[in-house]
């Protein structure tokens, strides 16, 4: 036994090298083992590792490293998505490179990592900023652009006039660009464009297959995709013109108040008035994004033009509307405000009728509006040769009628839009086209390829670098020798995402990847990641992959068999009111936000350290550097060991959900390494005897935990391995004992490895590194109880429990019942009229 405590300090270091030097993680695609690919979204270099990071990272390691121990090949690598706008950012705001803040960054992250000891196979290590890496992807743009699946056309963008770039509709805050604060404008701009619509189909298909995906996302991208089955048909306008119109629900055709188009559409550009001009430009500088559509005051302008129902003829008003899209179905809706949230708030907004043409029974027809629109579930009612039909069939009905009109036919819209990866930006990759007078938009020869970013850049000037640099854009036509410019927009980052699964399996010098290594290790056996990426960065990369089949270059279609999101690290906030003094007076009070390193509890009241003021406890919350509160991996490392840390983020809260950081956690963890380095000490070679019952749990756990693990309920075998610890604490020495404390070391080793090798060396004789060893073999018939606890009743009361084999007769356990003291004492020399036995549960004596 030792009373000694391990020393993470001296044990972290020490392990992580010899790791290290027998290259222990070094996947071999020439192995026979049965091969696993493991695999965590990889970081962006942000400068610091942060607990999110740890506990994304340390659910992937204990896989990777029980693999290894399970006889497998493991692929478990780590690189970086180094490109983006917040290394422009910093190149603006503190005058530096974006490749030198980039790289400074890899190197922090890196050494924090290596410091957690993670089981990484660091050989194949890149980040997508190297030449090298966005070079084949230039060459891989070249080849989709061969094969019809790129192509250039003028697009209208949301253009920030003060960073002078084009932005995502995600980073259009309230009309404003997210970081300049200017008001976005909308501009047509010539813009590359990946054919993403050419496998919508495809790509919703195959997420039926995808059966260890979370429900959830495939659901997000179920809608996303937005496959919908509708009417696309024609109103005559007041005007002469017709107005064509999709609708998903031609159901309610009855319902429609009102007409309603994009302020893109041609109908509101034709209106020459200045109102009209004045509410496009307003609509123009609103939000973007489905959710601000959606939350956004509704507004509209009558165009004074009316549109004829096609069964009523009731002349509807025509509007330029701000929650319609000009690039979903025609640019223009029938709004049925009954049944549909944003037309009824349209409608209520501007006074326009709001009909009934669903409800729960024809009986029911006059039913109100309870201040909403109603889904549209039930029967017609209000809709003349509709009524009392059932939804579905009065679908079928209408576009069956107006088919025969000819004034339209059933349709299928897809909400997926193609894929626009164009940026104005310096810090991406550089898109290998060529413009030329003559000879138009030109591939780059692959032979010139990579087209690397120039260094010499100046990001004091507002705007995209490459488009001003002096030389770098100007070069011959490939095609003509005439003179000629590169393009000067790089590739949305989402690009290198989309495809560095593939490089990491496969890393040949002259080309992306071999085909042949790809099918060694793909589809990625687990894929582990934020939910955040439910849909772009997921719905992008499963494209690529299909893109990439299309073209011969691979034969996988679905990148990821399993996915796994797991849940956040959350911590509560912390805030300090501050007075603002001017002139020696105070003119207000705001509150400033602190970190968990900056307050202490005292008394019971948590106060800041430097002015022991009490501090305002905030609710549990995501960790946001915003909100500082957020825990430094490495302070916790050194006071605690990477071990403790490791342990924490497996334990109690499962995988999926939240896990909530407190103090007392971390050291409760630290406490039970230290926990299992007494009982590892207690380790007896030569240990005589048996001891069944800790045997049967010692084999019991070693299979449970086995399932847990591949099943990453991480929380379930921790508490596996406590239940373990404690039996085998409690049992007297025996072979038994000694084989439960070699096994737990193992089970162990996946969560706690820096604690199983120095324990391996200090009490087990050392030898093979335990990370390069086997899991412990299941003996199966210890798996099944043999014995089982017999409840013994007198009258009906507990007096007492034996074990007794299982399946044992009537006789015996009647025997074994009348045989103990307590149930004796309870009879207390009675007569026995009765003995019940219900076999394997219980004993109940009547006297």
């Amino acid at each position: 036994m030792t009373d000694q405590r391990f020393n993470p300090s001296r044990a972290d270091g020490r392990w992580q090298r010899a790791w290290d030097e027998a290259r222990l993680f070094e996947a071999d695609s020439d192995s026979p083992k049965p091969k696993s690919y493991v695999l965590e979204m990889f970081p962006y270099p942000s400068g610091r590792i942060h607990i999110g990071h740890v506990r994304n990272y340390t659910m992937g390691d204990v896989l990777a490293r029980y693999k290894k121990l399970k006889g497998h090949e493991v692929l478990h690598p780590m690189g970086w998505d180094a490109f983006g706008m917040p290394a422009e950012n910093a190149a603006m705001e503190k005058g530096v490179h974006p490749g030198g803040w980039t790289r400074e960054n890899i190197a922090n992250m890196k050494a924090q990592l290596k410091r957690l000891g993670f089981a990484l196979d660091w050989s194949r290590e890149f980040a997508t900023c190297d030449p090298e890496y966005y070079g084949h992807e230039q060459a891989l743009f070249i080849a989709l652009y061969e094969a019809g699946l790129v192509y250039r056309k003028e697009s209208e963008v949301n253009w920030d006039p003060v960073d002078m770039t084009v932005l995502a509709n995600e980073q259009v805050i309230d009309g404003k660009g997210w970081r300049s604060g200017a008001e976005v404008e909308k501009r047509k701009l010539n813009q590359w464009f990946l054919k993403i619509t050419d496998f919508a189909d495809d790509l919703l298909e195959g997420l039926g297959n995808l059966e260890d995906w979370p429900d959830k996302v495939r659901l997000m991208q179920e809608n996303w995709i937005g496959k919908s089955q509708g009417l696309e048909f024609s109103f005559d306008l007041s005007n002469g013109e017709t107005l064509p119109v999709y609708t998903t629900r031609p159901d309610t055709i009855f319902g429609a108040s009102f007409v309603a188009v994009a302020a893109d559409h041609p109908v509101a550009q034709s209106l020459g008035s200045d109102a009209a001009r004045d509410f496009i430009a307003l609509c123009k500088r609103g939000g973007t994004t489905a959710a601000e559509l959606e939350t956004a005051e509704k507004l509209g302008f009558d165009t004074g033009i009316t549109a004829r129902h096609p069964f009523t003829e009731t002349e509807l008003p025509v509007y330029i509307a701000n929650f319609v899209l000009m690039d979903y179905g025609t640019g223009a809706i029938m709004a049925v405000p009954g049944h549909d949230q944003r037309d009824f708030d349209f409608a209520t907004k501007y006074g326009l009728p709001i009909p009934r043409v669903v409800a729960p029974s024809v009986e029911e027809a006059a039913k109100p509006f309870d201040g909403e629109a109603e889904a549209g579930e039930g029967v017609l009612v209000n809709s003349d040769f509709l009524d009392g039909m059932e939804v579905e069939a009065a679908k079928r009905e209408i576009i069956a009628r107006i088919e025969e009109q000819g004034a339209g036919q059933g349709k299928t819209v897809w909400r997926l839009r193609d894929w626009g990866v164009s940026r104005q930006r310096y810090w991406g990759t550089p898109i290998p086209f060529i413009h030329c007078s003559d000879c138009g938009v030109v591939p780059a020869p692959l032979d010139s390829l990579p087209i690397t970013l120039p260094e010499d850049v100046d990001f004091q000037t507002p705007g995209n670098p490459l488009l001003r640099h002096a030389t770098w854009k100007h070069v011959d036509c490939p095609k003509c020798g005439g003179k000629a410019e590169r393009e000067t927009d790089t590739l949305d980052t989402f690009v290198d995402s989309s495809w560095y699964f593939l490089r990491f399996a496969s890393q040949p010098a002259d080309r992306p990847f071999d085909p042949a290594e790809v099918a060694k290790w793909l589809p990625v056996e687990q894929y582990i990641g934020g939910i955040e990426h439910a849909i772009l960065h997921l719905l992008y990369a499963r494209f690529w992959t299909r893109a990439l089949a299309h073209v011969g270059m691979i034969d996988v279609k679905e990148p990821f068999a399993s996915l796994f999101t797991q849940g956040m690290v959350t911590h509560e906030t912390y805030q300090l009111p501050v007075d603002v003094v001017v002139d020696g007076k105070v003119v207000k009070t705001v509150k400033a936000w602190l970190a968990p390193d900056e307050v202490e509890a005292r008394d019971g009241v948590v106060v800041d350290k430097v002015g022991k003021r009490p501090v305002e406890i905030g609710r549990v919350i995501k960790m946001s550097k915003s909100k500082k509160n957020v825990v430094d991996p490495d302070t916790i490392i050194a006071q605690y060991g990477a071990d403790a840390v490791r342990w924490f983020m497996l334990s109690d809260s499962p995988p999926e959900r939240d896990l909530p950081w407190s103090e007392a956690g971390i050291e409760g963890c630290s406490r039970f390494v230290n926990r299992l380095w007494r009982l590892f000490g207690q380790f007896e070679a030569e240990a005589t005897g048996e001891d069944k019952p800790l045997a049967r749990k010692t084999h019991q756990t070693i299979a449970a935990v086995a399932e847990d693990i591949e099943a990453l309920a991480f929380n379930k075998a921790v508490a596996r391995l406590y239940e373990l610890a404690s039996a085998t604490e409690k049992a007297a020495p025996s072979a038994s004992r000694s084989e439960a404390i070699r096994a737990m070391l193992v089970m162990a080793s996946p969560m706690m490895p820096h604690l199983a090798e120095e324990a391996n060396a200090e009490f087990f004789g050392g030898g093979e590194l335990v990370a390069a060893g086997h899991w412990p073999q299941v003996d199966e018939s210890l798996l099944v109880e043999d014995e089982v606890t017999i409840a013994v009743q007198h009258m009906g009361k507990l007096r007492d429990t034996v074990t007794a084999p299982k399946g044992a007769s009537k006789e015996d356990l009647e025997a074994l019942a009348l045989a103990s003291e307590k149930v004796q004492r309870s009879i207390d020399g009675a007569e026995i009229r009765k003995v019940i036995v219900v076999p394997d549960r219980l004993v109940n004596i009547v006297a």
